[in-house]
Protein backbone atom coordinates (compact mmCIF):
# COMPACT_ATOMS: atom_id res chain seq x y z
CA UNK A 1 0.00 0.00 0.00
CA UNK A 2 1.42 3.27 -1.09
CA UNK A 3 1.32 6.41 1.25
CA UNK A 4 -0.68 8.73 -1.15
CA UNK A 5 -3.71 8.70 -2.97
CA UNK A 6 -5.68 10.68 -5.66
CA UNK A 7 -8.98 9.70 -6.41
CA UNK A 8 -11.47 10.79 -8.98
CA UNK A 9 -14.88 10.51 -10.06
CA UNK A 10 -15.98 11.61 -13.91
CA UNK A 11 -19.56 12.19 -15.17
CA UNK A 12 -19.81 10.66 -18.64
CA UNK A 13 -21.13 13.30 -21.01
CA UNK A 14 -21.13 11.36 -24.00
CA UNK A 15 -22.91 8.21 -25.54
CA UNK A 16 -20.47 8.02 -28.05
CA UNK A 17 -18.58 4.08 -28.09
CA UNK A 18 -15.64 5.60 -29.90
CA UNK A 19 -15.24 8.38 -28.17
CA UNK A 20 -14.72 6.37 -25.04
CA UNK A 21 -12.58 3.45 -27.32
CA UNK A 22 -10.59 6.34 -27.89
CA UNK A 23 -10.16 8.05 -24.82
CA UNK A 24 -9.82 4.79 -22.73
CA UNK A 25 -6.30 4.08 -25.65
CA UNK A 26 -5.24 6.99 -24.67
CA UNK A 27 -5.63 6.80 -21.02
CA UNK A 28 -3.77 3.35 -21.44
CA UNK A 29 -1.05 4.44 -23.20
CA UNK A 30 -1.06 7.33 -20.59
CA UNK A 31 -0.51 4.86 -17.54
CA UNK A 32 1.61 3.01 -19.24
CA UNK A 33 4.23 5.80 -19.30
CA UNK A 34 3.30 7.31 -16.47
CA UNK A 35 4.00 4.38 -13.81
CA UNK A 36 7.41 4.00 -15.27
CA UNK A 37 8.41 7.74 -14.57
CA UNK A 38 7.81 9.21 -18.19
CA UNK A 39 5.97 12.02 -19.84
CA UNK A 40 3.05 11.09 -21.24
CA UNK A 41 3.75 12.22 -24.61
CA UNK A 42 7.11 13.68 -26.03
CA UNK A 43 6.24 17.60 -27.69
CA UNK A 44 7.77 18.67 -31.27
CA UNK A 45 9.85 22.18 -31.62
CA UNK A 46 6.89 24.22 -31.31
CA UNK A 47 6.41 26.33 -28.62
CA UNK A 48 2.93 28.01 -29.65
CA UNK A 49 1.28 25.06 -28.12
CA UNK A 50 0.29 23.90 -24.83
CA UNK A 51 3.18 20.93 -23.67
CA UNK A 52 1.35 17.38 -23.92
CA UNK A 53 2.87 16.64 -19.93
CA UNK A 54 2.00 19.45 -17.49
CA UNK A 55 5.53 18.52 -16.34
CA UNK A 56 5.40 18.93 -12.57
CA UNK A 57 7.31 15.76 -12.11
CA UNK A 58 10.31 15.83 -14.44
CA UNK A 59 12.88 14.31 -12.85
CA UNK A 60 11.18 11.99 -10.70
CA UNK A 61 10.85 8.53 -10.24
CA UNK A 62 7.31 6.61 -9.98
CA UNK A 63 6.95 6.67 -6.12
CA UNK A 64 5.43 3.23 -6.84
CA UNK A 65 2.55 4.47 -8.53
CA UNK A 66 -0.65 2.34 -10.18
CA UNK A 67 -3.33 3.79 -11.58
CA UNK A 68 -6.97 1.65 -11.72
CA UNK A 69 -9.87 2.55 -13.18
CA UNK A 70 -13.21 1.31 -13.43
CA UNK A 71 -16.79 2.09 -14.04
CA UNK A 72 -20.37 2.25 -12.44
CA UNK A 73 -23.34 0.80 -13.00
CA UNK A 74 -24.86 4.09 -14.75
CA UNK A 75 -21.89 4.05 -17.19
CA UNK A 76 -23.24 0.75 -18.43
CA UNK A 77 -26.24 2.38 -19.06
CA UNK A 78 -25.66 5.35 -20.37
CA UNK A 79 -23.38 3.14 -22.87
CA UNK A 80 -26.26 1.14 -24.00
CA UNK A 81 -24.03 -1.97 -21.92
CA UNK A 82 -27.15 -3.16 -19.77
CA UNK A 83 -27.22 -6.45 -21.14
CA UNK A 84 -23.42 -6.98 -19.69
CA UNK A 85 -23.91 -5.98 -16.43
CA UNK A 86 -23.28 -8.98 -13.81
CA UNK A 87 -25.84 -9.99 -11.54
CA UNK A 88 -23.80 -8.78 -8.36
CA UNK A 89 -23.66 -5.35 -9.92
CA UNK A 90 -26.29 -3.53 -8.00
CA UNK A 91 -26.79 -0.27 -6.71
CA UNK A 92 -25.56 0.15 -3.19
CA UNK A 93 -28.43 -0.01 -0.82
CA UNK A 94 -29.78 2.65 1.56
CA UNK A 95 -27.90 2.30 4.89
CA UNK A 96 -28.62 3.47 8.57
CA UNK A 97 -27.76 6.82 9.94
CA UNK A 98 -25.54 7.83 6.43
CA UNK A 99 -26.05 11.63 5.67
CA UNK A 100 -25.06 11.15 1.86
CA UNK A 101 -24.21 14.40 0.16
CA UNK A 102 -24.67 14.33 -4.09
CA UNK A 103 -21.44 16.40 -4.67
CA UNK A 104 -19.56 12.91 -3.17
CA UNK A 105 -22.10 10.34 -4.70
CA UNK A 106 -22.64 8.57 -8.07
CA UNK A 107 -20.32 9.49 -10.93
CA UNK A 108 -19.59 6.98 -14.15
CA UNK A 109 -15.76 6.79 -14.27
CA UNK A 110 -13.24 6.24 -11.24
CA UNK A 111 -9.49 6.34 -11.40
CA UNK A 112 -7.80 5.60 -8.21
CA UNK A 113 -3.71 6.74 -8.63
CA UNK A 114 -1.79 5.64 -5.12
CA UNK A 115 2.31 6.70 -5.21
CA UNK A 116 4.30 7.59 -2.53
CA UNK A 117 4.46 10.84 -3.40
CA UNK A 118 1.29 13.24 -3.55
CA UNK A 119 2.81 14.86 -6.11
CA UNK A 120 2.92 11.81 -8.43
CA UNK A 121 0.03 10.76 -8.06
CA UNK A 122 -1.88 14.49 -8.73
CA UNK A 123 0.08 14.55 -12.17
CA UNK A 124 -0.95 11.14 -12.90
CA UNK A 125 -4.76 11.84 -12.60
CA UNK A 126 -4.28 15.52 -13.79
CA UNK A 127 -2.71 14.28 -17.09
CA UNK A 128 -5.42 11.82 -17.64
CA UNK A 129 -8.80 14.15 -16.93
CA UNK A 130 -6.94 16.43 -18.96
CA UNK A 131 -7.49 13.77 -21.69
CA UNK A 132 -10.94 13.78 -21.49
CA UNK A 133 -12.50 16.91 -20.12
CA UNK A 134 -15.71 17.85 -22.41
CA UNK A 135 -16.38 14.07 -22.62
CA UNK A 136 -15.95 12.77 -19.06
CA UNK A 137 -15.78 15.98 -16.72
CA UNK A 138 -14.69 15.78 -12.68
CA UNK A 139 -18.07 15.06 -10.54
CA UNK A 140 -15.69 14.52 -6.90
CA UNK A 141 -12.19 14.04 -6.26
CA UNK A 142 -10.44 13.35 -2.57
CA UNK A 143 -6.84 13.35 -2.07
CA UNK A 144 -5.38 10.71 0.89
CA UNK A 145 -2.37 9.51 2.96
CA UNK A 146 -2.09 6.65 5.01
CA UNK A 147 0.45 6.76 7.72
CA UNK A 148 1.95 3.26 7.56
CA UNK A 149 5.70 3.56 9.21
CA UNK A 150 8.57 2.31 6.52
CA UNK A 151 8.09 -1.29 7.34
CA UNK A 152 4.71 -0.85 5.43
CA UNK A 153 2.69 -1.68 9.00
CA UNK A 154 -1.33 -1.46 9.01
CA UNK A 155 -2.20 2.18 8.32
CA UNK A 156 -3.52 4.23 11.70
CA UNK A 157 -6.61 6.40 10.89
CA UNK A 158 -7.27 9.78 12.85
CA UNK A 159 -8.98 8.28 15.29
CA UNK A 160 -5.19 6.89 16.23
CA UNK A 161 -6.18 3.10 15.72
CA UNK A 162 -4.69 0.86 13.15
CA UNK A 163 -7.13 0.42 9.67
CA UNK A 164 -6.85 -2.84 8.18
CA UNK A 165 -5.37 -5.22 10.30
CA UNK A 166 -7.65 -7.85 9.25
CA UNK A 167 -7.03 -7.48 5.53
CA UNK A 168 -5.54 -10.74 3.38
CA UNK A 169 -2.55 -11.02 2.83
CA UNK A 170 -1.79 -14.46 0.92
CA UNK A 171 -2.25 -15.10 -2.25
CA UNK A 172 -4.99 -17.83 -1.81
CA UNK A 173 -6.67 -15.28 0.15
CA UNK A 174 -7.00 -12.68 -2.89
CA UNK A 175 -8.67 -15.27 -5.06
CA UNK A 176 -11.32 -16.24 -1.80
CA UNK A 177 -12.05 -12.58 -1.27
CA UNK A 178 -10.93 -9.54 -4.32
CA UNK A 179 -11.29 -11.38 -7.55
CA UNK A 180 -14.45 -10.99 -8.96
CA UNK A 181 -15.76 -14.85 -10.18
CA UNK A 182 -15.99 -14.02 -13.81
CA UNK A 183 -15.15 -15.38 -17.20
CA UNK A 184 -16.23 -12.79 -19.12
CA UNK A 185 -15.25 -8.14 -19.12
CA UNK A 186 -14.88 -8.77 -15.60
CA UNK A 187 -12.01 -11.61 -15.37
CA UNK A 188 -9.25 -10.45 -12.88
CA UNK A 189 -11.10 -7.45 -11.74
CA UNK A 190 -13.00 -6.77 -8.25
CA UNK A 191 -15.58 -4.65 -7.39
CA UNK A 192 -14.52 -1.58 -5.30
CA UNK A 193 -17.20 0.08 -2.98
CA UNK A 194 -16.22 3.84 -1.75
CA UNK A 195 -17.94 5.82 1.53
CA UNK A 196 -16.42 9.45 2.02
CA UNK A 197 -16.80 8.90 5.73
CA UNK A 198 -16.32 12.62 7.61
CA UNK A 199 -14.66 12.27 11.54
CA UNK A 200 -15.64 14.75 14.08
CA UNK A 201 -12.01 14.76 15.98
CA UNK A 202 -12.81 17.04 18.04
CA UNK A 203 -15.57 15.32 19.94
CA UNK A 204 -13.05 12.39 20.06
CA UNK A 205 -10.10 14.12 21.40
CA UNK A 206 -12.50 14.89 24.30
CA UNK A 207 -13.30 10.53 24.94
CA UNK A 208 -11.66 8.61 27.26
CA UNK A 209 -9.12 6.28 26.32
CA UNK A 210 -11.38 3.83 27.92
CA UNK A 211 -14.27 4.78 25.83
CA UNK A 212 -11.97 5.15 22.56
CA UNK A 213 -10.62 1.35 23.23
CA UNK A 214 -13.89 0.10 23.82
CA UNK A 215 -15.87 1.83 20.85
CA UNK A 216 -13.08 -0.37 18.41
CA UNK A 217 -12.51 -3.29 21.07
CA UNK A 218 -8.61 -3.05 19.97
CA UNK A 219 -6.33 -1.65 22.58
CA UNK A 220 -4.92 1.62 21.06
CA UNK A 221 -1.17 1.29 20.76
CA UNK A 222 -0.75 -2.24 19.95
CA UNK A 223 -3.79 -2.57 17.86
CA UNK A 224 -4.65 -5.93 19.89
CA UNK A 225 -8.04 -7.06 19.89
CA UNK A 226 -9.63 -7.23 23.57
CA UNK A 227 -7.92 -9.84 25.63
CA UNK A 228 -5.12 -10.59 23.63
CA UNK A 229 -1.76 -9.23 23.48
CA UNK A 230 -0.58 -8.60 19.37
CA UNK A 231 -2.51 -7.13 16.90
CA UNK A 232 -2.79 -10.14 14.52
CA UNK A 233 -4.07 -11.96 17.71
CA UNK A 234 -7.44 -13.96 16.92
CA UNK A 235 -10.40 -11.95 18.15
CA UNK A 236 -12.60 -13.53 20.92
CA UNK A 237 -15.71 -12.34 20.06
CA UNK A 238 -16.97 -12.91 23.90
CA UNK A 239 -14.68 -10.54 25.08
CA UNK A 240 -15.70 -7.90 22.92
CA UNK A 241 -18.40 -5.30 23.37
CA UNK A 242 -21.47 -6.11 22.02
CA UNK A 243 -21.71 -2.55 19.94
CA UNK A 244 -18.00 -2.42 18.98
CA UNK A 245 -16.80 -1.68 15.77
CA UNK A 246 -14.97 -5.45 15.58
CA UNK A 247 -17.41 -6.99 16.98
CA UNK A 248 -20.35 -5.95 14.51
CA UNK A 249 -18.00 -6.35 11.43
CA UNK A 250 -16.12 -9.75 12.67
CA UNK A 251 -20.39 -11.08 13.02
CA UNK A 252 -21.14 -11.31 8.95
CA UNK A 253 -17.79 -12.49 8.36
CA UNK A 254 -17.82 -11.26 4.91
CA UNK A 255 -14.05 -10.65 3.76
CA UNK A 256 -12.92 -7.25 2.16
CA UNK A 257 -10.28 -5.81 1.03
CA UNK A 258 -9.65 -2.38 2.51
CA UNK A 259 -7.50 0.37 0.91
CA UNK A 260 -8.38 3.12 2.94
CA UNK A 261 -6.98 6.91 3.27
CA UNK A 262 -7.18 9.36 5.31
CA UNK A 263 -8.27 12.66 4.35
CA UNK A 264 -7.85 16.54 5.95
CA UNK A 265 -10.02 19.28 3.91
CA UNK A 266 -8.91 22.82 5.86
CA UNK A 267 -11.95 23.41 7.99
CA UNK A 268 -15.61 22.94 7.66
CA UNK A 269 -17.31 26.70 7.26
CA UNK A 270 -20.32 25.13 9.12
CA UNK A 271 -19.06 24.33 12.37
CA UNK A 272 -15.85 25.82 12.27
CA UNK A 273 -13.67 22.71 12.87
CA UNK A 274 -11.33 20.37 10.90
CA UNK A 275 -13.15 18.75 7.99
CA UNK A 276 -11.02 15.48 8.31
CA UNK A 277 -12.15 11.89 7.96
CA UNK A 278 -11.45 8.25 6.31
CA UNK A 279 -11.86 7.89 2.37
CA UNK A 280 -12.72 3.93 2.56
CA UNK A 281 -11.66 2.15 -0.17
CA UNK A 282 -12.67 -1.53 -0.28
CA UNK A 283 -12.41 -4.39 -2.77
CA UNK A 284 -14.24 -7.37 -2.94
CA UNK A 285 -15.70 -10.44 -5.22
CA UNK A 286 -19.05 -10.18 -4.35
CA UNK A 287 -20.49 -6.49 -3.80
CA UNK A 288 -22.89 -7.85 -0.75
CA UNK A 289 -20.32 -8.80 1.64
CA UNK A 290 -20.07 -5.19 1.46
CA UNK A 291 -23.61 -4.21 1.68
CA UNK A 292 -23.62 -6.66 4.68
CA UNK A 293 -21.06 -5.34 6.82
CA UNK A 294 -22.05 -1.83 6.37
CA UNK A 295 -25.59 -3.09 7.26
CA UNK A 296 -24.86 -4.18 10.50
CA UNK A 297 -22.03 -1.61 11.07
CA UNK A 298 -24.77 1.16 10.19
CA UNK A 299 -26.96 -0.08 12.53
CA UNK A 300 -25.47 -0.05 16.26
CA UNK A 301 -22.15 0.40 15.54
CA UNK A 302 -20.65 2.72 18.23
CA UNK A 303 -18.39 4.49 16.17
CA UNK A 304 -21.42 5.97 14.61
CA UNK A 305 -21.12 8.71 17.35
CA UNK A 306 -18.42 9.91 15.60
CA UNK A 307 -18.99 9.84 12.00
CA UNK A 308 -21.25 9.87 9.05
CA UNK A 309 -20.94 8.58 5.75
CA UNK A 310 -21.40 11.68 3.43
CA UNK A 311 -20.22 10.11 0.31
CA UNK A 312 -20.66 6.76 -1.62
CA UNK A 313 -20.07 4.74 -5.09
CA UNK A 314 -19.84 1.81 -5.97
CA UNK A 315 -17.74 0.67 -9.27
CA UNK A 316 -16.32 -2.42 -11.30
CA UNK A 317 -12.57 -2.61 -11.52
CA UNK A 318 -11.27 -3.98 -14.68
CA UNK A 319 -8.81 -6.42 -14.86
CA UNK A 320 -4.96 -5.77 -15.81
CA UNK A 321 -4.61 -4.95 -19.58
CA UNK A 322 -3.11 -7.77 -22.05
CA UNK A 323 -0.10 -6.70 -24.42
CA UNK A 324 -1.29 -4.35 -27.04
CA UNK A 325 -4.94 -4.10 -25.70
CA UNK A 326 -6.16 -1.23 -23.65
CA UNK A 327 -8.33 -0.59 -20.71
CA UNK A 328 -12.21 -2.09 -20.53
CA UNK A 329 -11.59 -3.56 -23.78
CA UNK A 330 -13.30 -6.88 -23.00
CA UNK A 331 -16.50 -3.98 -21.98
CA UNK A 332 -16.46 -2.45 -25.06
CA UNK A 333 -15.72 -4.40 -27.26
CA UNK A 334 -16.52 -8.08 -26.91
Amino acid sequence: MQKNIYFVVLDLHTTDRDKIIQLFKDWTDYSAKLVEGELVKKDGQNALFPPSDTGETVGLNPHRLTLTFGVSASFLKRMNLENKRPRLFRDLPLFPKEQLREKYTGGDIVIHACADDEQIAFHAIRNLIRKGRNAVPLRWSQSGFAAIGDRMETPWNLFGFKDGTANPTKEQDFDRVIWADSKDWMENGSYMAVRRIQMFLETWDRTSLEEQENTFARYKESGAPFGKKNEFDEVDLSLLPDDSHVCLAKEVDKPLLRRSYSYSDGIDEKTGQFDTGLLFISFQKDPDNFVKVQTNLGATDKMNEYITHIGSGLFTCFGGVEKGGYIGQKLLEG
